[in-house]
This record gives structure tokens, sequence and C-alpha cells, in this order.
């Protein structure tokens, strides 16, 4: 048994959040939860809300134990890079790619 959370569209680089991501695979829920916390990443802040939102699905629509749970799966994809202008020397245009991610994370009770 399984519950997940999905973030979708998030504005931040998938490159970013893959860094916490791997700080928090295969860890208890509350010791990931302490993780993030102390993480001093942007791509935490959102994880924290993601990992709160998998344990409350976990708990009220699978009857899941919450002392139990760890993080079996954690992914991000990337999502759908906004293109902008920056204007540069001689009349140049330089572009940005502002990235946006799909941010998934998967929940089990330990056996």
């Amino acid at each position: 048994m399984e519950a997940k959370a999905i973030a979708k569209y998030v504005r931040i680089s998938p490159r970013k959040v893959s860094i916490v991501l791997d700080l928090i695979r295969n860890q208890p829920a509350d010791k990931a939860a302490a993780i993030l916390q102390y993480t001093p990443k942007a791509a935490s802040e959102i994880l924290i809300k993601l990992l709160g939102s998998a344990v409350a699905n976990a708990e009220n629509n699978h009857n899941m134990d919450k002392n139990r749970l760890y993080v079996s799966e954690c992914f991000v994809c990337p999502g759908p890079t906004l293109k902008r202008f920056r204007p540069r020397a001689q009349g140049r245009a330089f572009r940005i790619l502002k990235r946006t991610s799909h941010i998934t994370l998967v929940v089990k009770e330990m056996e």
C-alpha cells in the first residue's frame, strides 16, 4: 500500500529539486521532515508541504499509521519551460529559460 502526492508546474529548476530529494529518499517520514526543515535550499520549503500532503493522504485515504511511514520513492520531472528574452549589447537578445518541475513523492508503510 502506498500514498503519493504530486506538485505540478512548480517554478523551480528540476536540477535544484533533485539535490534535496536525494537527501530524503528512503528516510522515515518524520526524519525526512526534520532534514527538510534544516536544509537551506529553496526546494526544501516546497518539499515540506509535499511530504505533509503525502503523509495526510496515507493517513486519511489509506488508513496507514503515520509513525511507520517512510519515503519510498521521490523524483522530479521537467515541466514546461517559460522562455523570456533579455536585451544585451549591440541590439542582441539573450534567451532566459525559466524552468518548471513536476515533483512526485510516494510514502509507504514499513514492514
